[in-house]
């Protein structure tokens, strides 16, 4: 299967990052190098791009992909790993850097890759295939009161505690293995009347799964102030989301980067010392248009959110 990519607000991602033809530019979700393709096009010879990917087949589809370019580098990682990977090469300061979170379309539509629940296939979800790890193990080992935790907190699932109990009695007959042995479980966890809505009632369940297994909130969390940090004055995080969870993540990271005084409120003036670190570009997030919704149905949840380092 080709690893497709068809990049998300391609037209206000470019406008977001006010690319600057020798400018160094960071995609730390390269995927199939969707956003990174046109980046680089409106780079100079002098320009740089860095594209990081945890994902072994992303990698292989994007280095095909941008192998006409010279001033490409492309790096298996996290980008939670940003700091050391611009480091090690040589990398001080950047003027661009894009994250587009969440799944491709290529990993929920290959069904070895055990992301989507309309395929059966063995449970996996692993972003990185270079780890052991996987959703088969989430499901399997841990207890009743963690899988209740994860549905409920990643999830925002309300029958959080049904499935993970019946989870549990079903893999003391029987190992859980594939994703329809799971979505049965999931189905006669949840009433008939609620399954009658028409949304899918396993999406909760999965999405919370590829969240605690991928570690998706915890390594946005913790890389926010480092990539903005990273940001040469004038430079852009423009950040995709496509749930709440890490819109809210996302949307938090930046209104305290802008506004960080921590002085309570009735004191005259600010004694804390915090600097503003820059300024939030998006006051309300960037969606997706009619038209891209229309040819792209998946760009429905999307936001953009942009941050612009201090000039």
């Amino acid at each position: 299967m080709e690893f497709s990519h068809v990049p998300i607000m391609l037209t206000e991602v470019l406008e977001g990052l006010k690319i600057k033809p020798d400018g160094i530019y960071v995609d730390g979700t390269l995927g199939g190098a969707g956003h990174s393709s046109e980046i680089i096009k409106r780079l100079s010879e002098n320009g740089r791009l860095i594209g990081i990917d945890q994902d072994l087949e992303a990698i292989a589809a994007a280095t095909k992909r941008l192998e006409p370019y010279k001033n490409v580098e492309i790096v298996h990682s996290n980008y939670a790993n940003i700091k050391n990977v611009l480091s090690e090469l040589g990398v001080d300061s950047v003027d661009g850097i894009l994250l587009d979170l969440g799944v491709s379309s290529y990993q929920f539509d290959n069904k070895d890759r055990g992301f989507s629940y309309r395929e059966d296939a063995v449970l996996d979800m692993r972003m990185d295939t270079s780890q052991e790890y996987t959703a088969q193990d989430i499901i399997n080992d841990y207890s009743e009161d963690e899988l209740r935790r994860i549905l409920k907190v990643y999830g925002e699932e309300k029958f959080a505690g049904r499935i993970a109990e019946n989870i549990v009695k079903q893999r003391a007959i029987k190992r859980i293995e594939t994703t329809f042995e799971l979505n049965d479980i999931i189905k006669n966890s949840i009433p008939a009347a609620v399954r009658r809505q028409g949304k899918n009632p396993c999406k909760k369940t999965y999405q919370a799964i590829r969240i605690e297994l991928n570690k998706e909130l915890s390594v946005l969390e913790d890389s926010l102030e480092a990539m903005i940090d990273l940001l040469s004055p004038g430079g852009r995080l423009c950040i995709i989301t496509f749930h709440s969870l890490e819109d809210r993540i996302v949307k938090n990271a930046f209104r305290t980067a802008e506004k960080p005084c921590i002085c309570p409120p009735e004191f005259p003036v600010c004694v804390c010392g915090r600097v503003s670190k820059g300024t939030v570009i998006t006051r309300k997030p960037i969606v997706a248009g009619e038209d891209e919704l229309e040819i792209n149905p998946r760009s429905s949840s999307a936001k953009l959110r942009i941050f612009e380092k201090c000039g």
